[in-house]
C-alpha cells in the first residue's frame, strides 16, 4: 500500500474517531438539559382533535417529527426513511408526525406516498411555534422548519420535552445524505423530488 493513502486512512480513522467522540458528548450533553414542561395541545387527524398526551399511546416516550408539509420534497424523503423503519421506531417509542397541512391532505398524500405511521395536523395551532419550528418571518412556506421533538409522560402526567433537533440536508436522520458523501463528487447539488422518472436506474 503506497505510504500517501495509508497516511490518508490513518487521518480518516482518526476523524471518525474524533466524530464519535463528539457524538457521544453531544448524547450526553442532551441528556442533561432539565426537562421542559409542556402543555397538552390540541391537534387533529381525519377523525378529529386529539391531545398531545393521547398521541404516546401505551408508551412514556413520544417521539414527534415536524415536518413541513406536502409541498417539501425534502420533508418527504425523510418521511419516506422512516416510513420504512417504523416498526423499529414504534416498538421503542410512539412515533408520530406533524405538519400544518389540513387532515384530508396529509392523509391524501399519506396513502400516495404509503405512510404507514400516524399523522396529524398543527393547523391553526401555535404548537409548531412554540416548539421552536415555525418564525414569524415570512420564508419558504411561512417560515416553517423540520426536526424532531422527544416528549415524557412523567407518571403524574405532565408531558416534558426531553430533546430536540433540527433537520437539514447531510443530517443524521436521512440515511440518502451520507451514503451520497462516499461518492467522489458528493451529492453534487442533487436535490430530492416527489418522483423519479422509471427508467432512471
Amino acid at each position: 500500500m503506497p505510504e500517501s493513502r495509508l497516511k490518508l486512512e490513518r487521518e480518516i480513522a482518526s476523524a471518525q474517531d474524533e466524530l464519535e467522540a463528539a457524538r457521544r458528548k453531544l448524547v450526553k450533553l442532551r441528556r442533561q438539559l432539565p426537562p421542559e414542561p409542556v402543555e397538552d395541545y390540541e391537534l387533529k387527524n381525519a377523525d378529529g382533535p386529539v391531545k398531545l398526551s393521547q398521541l404516546f399511546g401505551g408508551n412514556d416516550d413520544l417521539i414527534l417529527i415536524h415536518n413541513m408539509g406536502t409541498g417539501c420534497s425534502n420533508c418527504t424523503m425523510w418521511a419516506d426513511g422512516f416510513n420504512g423503519v417504523y416498526d423499529h421506531l414504534q416498538s421503542r417509542a410512539a412515533f408520530v408526525v406533524v405538519s400544518p397541512d389540513t387532515p384530508e391532505a396529509q392523509q391524501a398524500f399519506a396513502r400516495k406516498r404509503g405512510w404507514r405511521f400516524p399523522i396529524y395536523s398543527a393547523e391553526g395551532t401555535t404548537f409548531t411555534k412554540d416548539m421552536g419550528f415555525q418564525w414569524e418571518e415570512e420564508a419558504f412556506m411561512s417560515g416553517f422548519q423540520p426536526g424532531v421533538s422527544v416528549f415524557r409522560k412523567e407518571e403524574a402526567g405532565r408531558i416534558v420535552r426531553v430533546a430536540k433537533d433540527s433537520f437539514g440536508p447531510g443530517d443524521p436522520y436521512c440515511g440518502v445524505w451520507p451514503l451520497f458523501d462516499l461518492l467522489p463528487d458528493g451529492p453534487a447539488g442533487w436535490n430530492p423530488l416527489f418522483a423519479y422518472p422509471a427508467d432512471s436506474g
